[in-house]
């Protein structure tokens, strides 16, 4: 771990001199500092690899508290002028107190460890900064990521009637997918433009129907597009935790006896807490018997797309209008890597605002391919390349396999709390997430969720594993979300010891205590 020289950090009260290298605007990155430049992302290299190399722990436990004063002490006002010393700097302030999702037992939410061609290819798109919004600022970086949307698209099952764009994560893609739904009914069935005209009270009346398990991102679009909490209506799930198809046909019934409008079912592919694949097939069939938007967020499931063995779980996502996947979730990719699809490219045409500046009518007639015509956005960075060089180094089919290989182990780290007495598991893992709970029959349920409430919280102070927890129907489970290959079996009997080991310190205090 990085130490401060005594150059570094704090001595900034220290009168400075400026070195001649800093004059004249010489830290603009071109071709008069190259040297300069490599030099320096050389020494931050350097600094990257000391901390993989010597680090072996997911977290260091400091909590925030513990950090604030180290930060909230420098200075911004006064510059080290120094890039060795800034690095120390940063090395001691951030490195060190970083959460590092390689580590093979960080196991709880859903941050992938990274291929290493995707960081190789940030350094080359931070380096030359393209914006994609316009062919005008990015020239290839436009066909690139292109390229990649309708590779993708293909992988989903959509013609070439499809498209799509990058976005910066799961929550955008899905604002993007009611908006079009709100949008579309509205132009398709009520004959008025939201985007020209606005919310009517009519529009009120939208309903969108999504899991009690799907993400909270669904809730929060709806807000955002003016249509209110209210109107997302949460259907229950079964055993498996997907999304009951006789309870949606009846909420749906009972939204067309109130007098209001379903316009959307959000269908989950692979939902945050349990991993589980709604029925897309059977929700599909749902929403063309009631003319409604049906979008499948697979933000999470988007790795099965490649998968040699798991493909399946997926079948009827073809059939949706638009999805979400999230590359930085189960395509080894830094955030952000996402992107959205519609099945349909003329639906794309509701994001699509034309500025003389930017993107002017005249451009759209000639068909210049301007990605700001389809996106929430405008300056974008070029994140597709991260996915490109991965792919092109890679392949999709080693991708593919190292899902697999997580989801054949969350199967087996199943069993092995099955079989355990002193966990009870809830689900059985559909993808790589497994939810379960520490139990002794001597204490109360509200005694236990405080338990598991803290052993959640131990494990990341201690900071040899990271661990997640989630609470369903009032009681706290502690979950793994298995995302890396070089997790194995044997990792996770340490985590499950460690717990163990937490629970019974735990129970050692007064509280706990019959």
């Amino acid at each position: 771990m990085t130490e401060l020289s005594e150059n570094a950090v704090f001595r900034q009260e220290e009168k400075i001199s400026i070195p001649a290298e800093f004059n004249n605007n010489n830290y603009i990155l071109n071709y008069k500092n190259l040297s300069s430049y490599e030099a320096s992302s050389i020494q931050a290299l350097r600094h990257v690899c000391d901390t993989f190399s010597q680090n072996k722990k997911v977290f260091n436990g400091k909590l925030a508290h513990m950090l604030s004063d180290s930060i909230q002490s420098v200075d911004l006002e006064k510059p080290l002028f120094n890039m060795k010393h800034a690095l120390e700097e940063v090395s001691y302030l951030y490195l060190n107190n970083a959460v590092y999702f390689q580590n093979p037992k960080y196991v709880a939410h859903l941050n992938c460890p990274i291929a290493y061609p995707s960081v190789v290819a940030e350094q080359i798109l931070t380096a030359i900064n393209s914006s994609l919004d316009t062919y005008d600022q990015s020239g290839a970086g436009t066909l690139i990521e292109q390229k990649l949307i309708d590779w993708t698209a293909e992988k989903i099952g959509f013609d070439e009637n499809a498209d799509g764009v990058f976005t910066s994560g799961g929550s955008q893609s899905n604002l993007m997918a009611l908006l079009l739904a709100r949008d579309n009914y509205s132009a398709t069935h009520l004959g008025h433009s939201i985007r020209e005209r606005g919310i009517t009270e009519q529009c009120q009346r939208f309903k969108v129907f999504a899991s009690s398990v799907s993400h909270f991102s669904v809730q929060k679009s709806a807000a955002i597009l003016g249509l209110g909490y209210e109107a997302v209506i949460s259907i229950p799930v079964d055993d498996k935790f997907k999304m009951d198809i006789d309870a949606l046909n009846q909420a749906i019934d009972e939204t067309l006896k109130a007098g209001d409008i379903p316009i959307c079912v959000v269908g989950t592919a692979g939902t945050t807490d349990f991993g589980s694949v709604d029925p897309l097939n059977e929700i599909s069939a749902v929403c063309k018997q009631h003319k409604m938007w049906f979008h499948a967020d697979a933000a999470y499931g988007c790795g099965l797309l490649v998968s040699p063995k798991h493909k399946a779980k997926l079948a009827g996502i073809s059939k949706a209008d638009s999805v979400t996947v999230d590359y930085h979730k189960s395509f080894l990719q830094p955030v952000s890597s996402s992107a959205f699809f519609v099945e349909d490219k003329r639906h794309l045409s509701l994001l699509t605002h034309h500025s003389d500046y930017l993107n002017p009518l005249q451009n759209d007639t000639e068909k210049t391919p301007n990605l700001v015509d389809k996106s929430l956005q405008t300056t974008r960075r070029f994140d597709a390349l991260k996915l490109w060089l991965t792919l092109r180094v890679m392949g999709a089919d080693k991708i593919g396999h190292i899902f697999d290989t997580v989801i054949d182990l969350a199967s087996k780290v199943h069993k092995q709390l099955s079989n355990d007495e002193e966990f009870e598991v809830i689900h059985s893992p559909e993808i790589s997430t497994v939810v379960f709970r520490y139990v002794n029959e001597k204490y109360s349920d509200e005694q236990l969720n405080k338990l598991n409430y803290s052993i959640k919280e131990q494990c990341f102070s201690v900071g040899n594993c990271a661990v997640a927890r989630t609470k369903y129907k009032g009681v706290q489970y502690l979950k793994f979300t298995l995302l890396n290959p070089d997790t194995k079996f044997e990792d996770i009997l340490e985590i499950l010891s460690e717990i163990k080991s937490h629970a019974y310190l735990i129970r050692s205090y007064d509280k706990y205590t019959d």
